[in-house]
């Protein structure tokens, strides 16, 4: 829901308000190691999952989002175990 409750507190635009931005918030803004930036967050997965664009039915959309949260997951490991083995 996009709408703005009721009861919640109005936002201040007063700049005045705002906090001063100083020399030690931008040096808390990036942690370098020599010139190399270090990355902030979840470490990168060694084997992560590829975006895949796949055209399916409505009623086995349907049937997967029935079985509930973890739907996905469940759909991936049912991918698998459902594919060619590989010759090698």
């Amino acid at each position: 829901m996009n709408a703005k409750r009721k009861g919640s507190a109005p936002t201040s635009h007063d700049p005045d308000s705002l906090p001063e931005i100083t020399d030690a918030w931008i040096a808390q803004a990036d942690l370098h190691h020599g010139d190399r930036l270090v990355r902030r967050g979840r470490p990168r997965l060694a084997n992560a999952r590829q975006l895949l664009s796949l055209r399916l039915p409505p009623q086995v959309i349907a049937r997967w989002k029935a079985t509930g949260p973890g739907w996905q997951t469940r759909m991936a490991q049912a991918l698998e175990k459902a594919a060619p083995k590989s010759e090698q």
